[in-house]
């Protein structure tokens, strides 16, 4: 029980003072609960665990087969409650702050081929048995192709956003940061010809006494807009219309291809780092493998030892 509470006022104060992403909450809360039923398995609770405790604990999620990955989130979420736990005064120490993680793998994200995204916004046009749902689902490709927006982002878009028919949208991402994002000209046709049939259902709608949606994709939903789940599966449907593996495409891979087509074709790392919303340019530098070819052929043609 006591656990249990530490663990709800570290969220709450995340939540508060840092402005944490409801999903980041909820992944804190299920490692945190993991943490402490091990620990009370052993007798022991976030007030009494030691050093050793913890790095039993890490060890035991190794024996597991976790990735390194999930054992790196669950020490910081370990440590950053711990933090917490200091500035509260129910510890006078951080047991886990000298604890080495294990680290993360450095995969290469994977990404869709131009032809792969013309496919995916081909199928876009044509997959629906209405035409409000084809062009709902062209308007969503577009703009997430356009501006690699996160998924919630792109769901959760305020219709306000793109009222007049912007060149550039603004964008609440993680934590409440607000960025700029370039809509394409192919983008912006898109979003014109939703927000007509958008607006003539909300009409009616409110002609029945329904509320007016402050979304760009409303929803009957508890939400009020779409939710990442439905655009994850209408996704993998657009993957199978496409000829492409439904394996392979996510709406993540879709932002993974914005960002890897602008470098291709000599886009800023750091404008791309703005773009993504990312805080630390680090996170965006995992794109820059797709430059390697491109500074092989500006080495060999520019270099004068390249030249024969």
């Amino acid at each position: 029980m006591r656990d249990a509470a530490h663990i709800s006022a570290f969220l709450e104060a995340q939540a508060a003072e840092l402005g944490a992403a409801n999903n980041t909450l909820l992944a804190y809360g299920r490692d945190l609960k993991d943490v402490a039923g091990w620990l009370g398995a052993r007798a022991r609770d976030f007030e009494t665990a030691s050093r050793g405790d913890i790095e039993d604990y890490l060890i035991h999620c190794e024996a597991q087969g976790l990735a390194r990955s999930t054992r790196a989130r669950r020490l910081s979420a370990i440590r950053q409650l711990y933090r917490f736990a200091f500035e509260e005064g129910w510890r006078e120490d951080n047991p886990a702050i000298q604890i080495a993680g294990p680290g993360k793998d450095k995969r290469l994200p994977k990404t869709l081929t131009i032809d792969d995204v013309e496919r995916l916004l081909q199928a876009a046009g044509s997959l629906g048995k209405t035409r409000q749902e084809r062009v709902r689902a062209t308007c969503l490709m577009q703009v997430l192709y356009a501006t690699g927006l996160r998924v919630t982002e792109l769901v959760s878009l305020p219709v306000a956003a793109v009222r007049g028919d912007p060149q550039l949208i603004l964008v609440r991402g993680k934590g409440g940061k607000e960025r700029m994002v370039p809509l394409s000209a192919p983008a912006r046709v898109a979003v014109i010809d939703w927000l007509e049939i958008r607006d003539a259902a909300e009409d009616l709608a409110q002609k029945k006494g329904k509320a007016p949606s402050p979304f760009l994709f409303p929803s009957r939903g508890k939400a009020g807009h779409l939710t990442r789940h439905w655009f994850f599966n209408l996704i993998k449907a657009l993957a199978v219309d496409a000829g492409l593996n439904p394996a392979d495409v996510t709406p993540h891979t879709l932002r993974h291809a914005f960002a890897t087509h602008l470098l291709q074709n000599g886009a800023d790392l750091r404008a791309i780092q703005t773009l993504l919303g990312h805080a630390d340019v680090a996170t965006t530098e995992i794109y820059t493998h797709v430059l390697e070819d491109r500074l092989r052929e500006l080495v060999l043609e520019h270099h004068p030892l390249a030249r024969e």
